[in-house]
């Protein structure tokens, strides 16, 4: 996991108190003056929080303080949650082949394009991709359903034509879930 940077954007006297409390916080702070030199601290990074006191167009994760003086111990409580939040959807977010999935949402992307999944197709396919060889219809009764395997059910077949067929009609993708002798598996 990369650290977590607190970038302080135009806020001087704000950087140099937190950098006074540098031993005390679980972050490592920086400060930028131009916004072009603010880009270049965070490109290639997600795990970056600003603060400053006036929202920047097309650059993420910003905290905006407004009212100034502020107690520092809210604002850590503050940067601390942001961070909190940051982290939660960058571990939210999966990546298997071409598709980002969004486990919290239960959305998958490609490109411009995105839909919503079920539950269970979102469980189906995260068993899947963890999987180096192809998996039973048992097996994910089993395990993703909950199913006894003794239990007569077409339920998984349903569920992954259901699936396949979404990815064939919306990303004209009929190779994402494949269909081996024994078993589904993801490529």
């Amino acid at each position: 996991m990369s650290s977590q940077k607190l970038v302080i954007y135009k806020l001087p006297v704000l950087y140099h108190i937190l950098k006074e409390l540098n031993l005390k916080l679980s972050f490592d702070s920086f400060f930028e003056e131009s916004e072009n030199s603010l880009k270049n601290k965070i490109k290639n990074s997600n795990n970056y929080l600003i603060i400053l006191n006036k929202k920047l167009p097309n650059i993420d994760n910003q905290l905006i303080i407004k009212k100034i003086p502020i107690n520092i111990f809210k604002l850590l409580e503050k940067i601390n949650i942001k961070f909190l939040k940051l982290q939660f959807d960058n571990q939210s977010k999966v990546k298997i082949n071409n598709y980002i999935f969004d486990l919290n949402a239960r959305e998958v992307f490609s490109n411009s394009t995105k839909f919503k999944l079920t539950e269970k197709e979102v469980d189906t396919i995260i068993y899947l991709s963890k999987s180096n060889k192809p998996v039973s219809i048992f097996e994910l009764q089993n395990k993703v359903w909950g199913y006894q395997l003794d239990m007569e059910t077409h339920t998984v077949e349903t569920h992954i034509y259901r699936l396949r067929k979404k990815f064939l009609n919306i990303f004209k993708d009929s190779e994402f879930i494949i269909n081996k002798k024994n078993g589904y598996q993801i490529k």
